[in-house]
């Protein structure tokens, strides 16, 4: 008898932690509202494989998925969601099938209710399979580096009725940090976009997974712009290989653009299309992006000024040979030495910024584009938004128009009302790119695709 009762306690232990498993079990989403802004926040909560739960975080708006999180719940009601790698946390608790409590960072808190499911963006302009033309997984190598990169090859409407060797080939090259073929950011997949436009238009692609993402291999950590480009030379002499095609050319956006100069200037590409790409070095571009953000935050215009000076100062420091070990004493001395007073958290940042000395950084703040734009020879598209603010049109443009080589194809355009996605903003700010539905201005594409036809 006495068993039969343990038994039966077990027995509702256990339907109640399953219970509660169950409640909170899944995605749930909220808004933030931070000084007036939006953030969407996403917690997936899972059965963990040893009993328990498991959570990650996703920031929609800010491009970041699965921020690894620790999550309790305390009489099926009571939730705390501790992020470790961001200082922050969420308590909360679970009634009417919502999560309604404060989030907590940096002393700061906000009310954040939370509502089953996760963030859905419409991106009317992703085509759907099945699609009207034939694409192809392949791989191919960068034997230098030790690299295999995966891609999709993706041939034009009716190719199998062309003649051999009548169609020209893009090889896309995405913009700096790890993407996937698609060059996905905030759900957009610019990359799948303009392949399914140039299908339709006769067109082939060849887009692939950065190194060390998605089915490509190889570290990227010690990475920079030049390992970079010998990735994308294994795509276009791939691609030369097949004999598939007329021509092969290069269309890379951001730092892309400065891959595909590269290629034109070393004569391994018949054409290119630089979106949004570097005319001037990543130290003026950088310095550029951070006077622009100061002066739209209402800095004043004086400290605006004395932080670049710094910045300047601190760009220097990461391409020289010494090695800072105390980010934040260099800072320190820094803004001694070039003579600027400076709010702490300025100083701060500039820390962070020494911090962040990586391979790649320290190649691309050193890294002027002037030499490769005078030497390309094959003819050349150069598009830019004008409300771009990573790679400011105005100064970018300029830069590349005094330098690119006189050629009857050659097209320097800048698009009015276009960020550095060449999506249709208000502003241009990073903070608006996953809330606009559209991936790429259909005018953009059109442009591309009438131009490389042009160029047979």
């Amino acid at each position: 008898m006495t068993n039969n009762k343990l038994i039966t306690l077990l027995a509702a232990l256990l339907t109640g932690i399953t219970a509660m498993a169950q409640s909170t079990v899944g995605s749930w989403t909220g808004k933030l509202d931070v000084m007036g802004s939006q953030l969407n926040l996403v917690f997936n909560i899972t059965e963990a494989d040893g009993g328990g739960l498991a959570c990650t975080m996703d920031s929609p708006d800010q491009g970041v998925k699965g921020i690894p999180a620790e999550i309790t719940v305390d009489g099926g009601t009571k939730v705390k969601i501790s992020i470790t790698a961001l200082m922050a946390e969420y308590e909360g608790e679970l009634k009417d099938g919502m999560i309604k409590g404060t989030f907590r960072q940096s002393g700061m808190s906000f009310p954040l209710e939370l509502k089953p499911g996760t963030v859905n963006r419409n991106r009317p302009q992703t085509p759907a399979e099945p699609y009207p033309y034939k694409t192809e997984e392949v791989t191919f190598s960068n034997d230098a580096d030790n690299v295999t990169l995966a891609g999709t090859l993706t041939y034009p409407t009716g190719f199998d009725k062309m003649k051999t060797g009548s169609v020209p080939v893009v090889i896309m090259v995405t913009g700096s940090g790890q993407q996937n073929r698609d060059e996905e950011v905030f759900d957009h997949k610019p990359f799948l976009v303009i392949a399914d436009y140039l299908a339709h238009n006769g067109i082939a692609t060849l887009r692939y997974d950065d190194r060390g993402t998605g089915k490509s291999t190889g570290d990227p950590a010690a990475a920079t712009t030049e390992n970079n480009m010998k990735d994308a030379l294994a795509a276009v002499d791939f691609a030369r290989g097949t004999g598939r095609f007329s021509r092969v050319g290069v269309l890379g956006h951001s730092e892309g653009g400065s891959i595909a100069f590269m290629l034109g200037a070393r004569g391994k590409a018949d054409f290119i299309v630089s979106m949004a790409g570097p005319g001037v070095s990543g130290a003026d571009i950088l310095t550029a992006q951070n006077r622009l953000l100061l002066t739209q935050s209402g800095v004043p215009s004086d400290i605006t000024d004395a932080y670049c000076k710094a910045l300047a100062a601190a760009f220097a420091a990461i391409t020289s040979a010494e090695a800072t070990t105390d980010p934040n004493a260099k800072a320190q001395e820094i803004v001694r030495q070039a003579g600027v007073s400076l709010p702490e958290p300025l100083v701060q940042n500039l820390a962070k910024v020494l911090a962040s000395c990586t391979p790649w950084l320290k190649y691309f703040i050193a890294y002027d584009p002037s030499a490769d734009i005078k030497a390309v020879k094959c003819p050349v598209l150069v598009v830019n938004g004008d409300k771009d603010t990573q790679v400011i049109s105005a100064d970018n443009l300029t830069a590349i128009r005094s330098l690119l080589p006189e050629g009857s194809l050659n097209t320097v355009k800048e698009y009015p009302g276009l960020n550095h996605l060449f999506q249709h903003c208000s502003t241009g700010q990073v903070t608006e790119y996953a809330q606009i539905e559209e991936t790429i201005s259909p005018e953009v594409l059109k442009d591309i695709a009438d131009w490389i036809n042009k160029t047979k």
